[in-house]
């Protein structure tokens, strides 16, 4: 059945450019699939004459905006944000491994499952590329509850057959298979998608990569999920062991994992050469800046990759990264901008930044004109923003005289406050 929603509006056109209205129609139906999508959008005075009659809602004083998309985050590592260390690979021994070794509990798995799809919801989090752990049960019991709310959603079971303690490391064979098997029981299945996901290059073999690799050739449309260049030691031990490749970078593409859909977290200390095979591969960078700034590890160069030209979009890389919300990751981005890998710096636009988290990274993700933009034939997965939600907030965006005014305003003061209701396009 057909319907609208009556607010301001948000969304951006092919080109990454936001559009706004001030008083706007969202109009959505059901598509062949059941889904909701995006009918219509504009000025309520083009859109309405279009649709007469339709049941509209109205939000006075509200502002309707993609969902966020979250380009890489741990949900196993829910519970372990801020824990204390003094670097990614004493933090990944002391605090990481631990707790995801309790995810061979299929209880467990589902326990933490709600929790972080809670968390995503209150947060706008509509779509999130993520990791699950080793264990086949944190995958299932993942898809089972994103399926059960209609969401889309990635994940894959983490392979790492080495260099990793007791409880998370995996049997090389055994690995490749259960990844098979997981990728025919759940990649397309309504919303849900399969992300083939090496840890890091370190903690597997070349067995175990070469094999992910021979998967990511046959299952074409499958996303891959990984890290590359977060942190200087992670990167010299590449280095040491893959003496014959280029560059950590150049480890992934030699055993075939390397291409669109496929996404690399952080990609911090690069090279132009690093960022040219990014671009001729079609790979896509997740920049996850609060977990960079915490974990110590380096800022991403926004100019080099924009000289360059690839994807890249923003992520929260909880447990790492510091809070869910979209708001934090988009100030920290500004943040890291400004500091610059080049040192020379650059301001990042508003709404360059909720780009980045919304169509740019849908775009990042091989998912353009699917989520992200609000524009019709795209699946209406929407957030509902009250502008006014703390008196600090209210006072601010009561000020500001133009668009990037607002949207800075809303980056700099909100948090989950700021999301008064998250919408998903459901089926049936």
């Amino acid at each position: 059945m057909k319907k609208a929603y009556r607010a301001s509006l948000l969304r951006f056109d092919d080109a990454g450019r936001a559009q706004f209205d001030e008083d706007a129609l969202l109009v959505v139906a059901p598509d062949a699939r059941g889904r909701q999508c995006v009918l219509d959008a504009g000025s309520h005075d083009d859109v309405a004459p279009r649709h007469p009659g339709v049941d509209t809602t109205s939000l006075p004083g509200r502002i309707l905006a993609p969902g966020f998309v979250d380009m890489h985050i741990h949900f196993p590592q829910t519970d372990i944000i801020g824990a204390p260390a003094d670097g990614l690979l004493p933090w990944l021994e002391n605090y990481t491994f631990p707790a995801e070794s309790r995810f061979a509990e299929a209880g467990h798995s589902a326990e933490v499952a709600e929790v972080f799809l809670d968390e995503l919801m209150r947060n706008g989090v509509t779509t999130a590329l993520t990791f699950a752990t080793s264990h086949v049960a944190s995958v299932d019991a993942f898809f089972t509850a994103a399926q059960k709310r209609r969401l889309r959603m990635i994940t894959g079971k983490v392979l790492q057959d080495r260099h990793s303690p007791d409880g998370v490391r995996d049997e090389t064979a055994q690995s490749l298979l259960d990844t098979e098997s997981l990728i025919q029981r759940w990649h397309g299945v309504d919303r849900l998608g399969y992300a083939i996901t090496p840890r890091f290059a370190p903690t597997s073999t070349d067995a175990q990569l070469r094999g992910a690799g021979e998967l990511a050739m046959k299952y074409p449309d499958t996303w891959i999920h990984s890290h590359v260049a977060e942190n200087r030691d992670e990167v010299q031990w590449a280095r040491e062991l893959f003496p014959h490749a280029r560059s950590y970078l150049e480890v992934y593409n030699g055993f075939g994992l390397m291409r669109e859909r496929a996404v690399y977290a952080h990609c911090i200390h690069f090279d132009d050469e690093d960022r040219r095979l990014m671009r001729a591969t079609q790979t896509a960078t997740a920049v996850s800046p609060t977990s960079n700034l915490f974990l110590g590890s380096g800022f991403f160069d926004f100019a080099g990759a924009d000289r360059i030209g690839y994807r890249y979009g923003l992520a929260s890389d909880v447990g790492g990264g510091t809070s869910f919300s979209p708001f934090a990751t988009m100030m920290a981005a500004y943040y890291v901008g400004r500091e610059g890998q080049t040192k020379q710096g650059i301001s990042i636009a508003p709404s360059e930044l909720w780009w980045r988290h919304t169509g740019g990274a849908a775009r990042a993700l091989g998912l353009d004109g699917v989520i992200g933009t609000l524009q019709p034939g795209s699946e209406a997965d929407f957030v509902v923003l009250n502008p006014k939600a703390t008196p600090l907030l209210a006072r601010k965006t009561g000020l500001a005289e133009n668009l990037e005014e607002l949207l800075f305003s809303m980056i700099v003061l909100g948090d989950d406050r700021l999301i008064e209701r998250t919408v998903i396009s459901q089926a049936g």
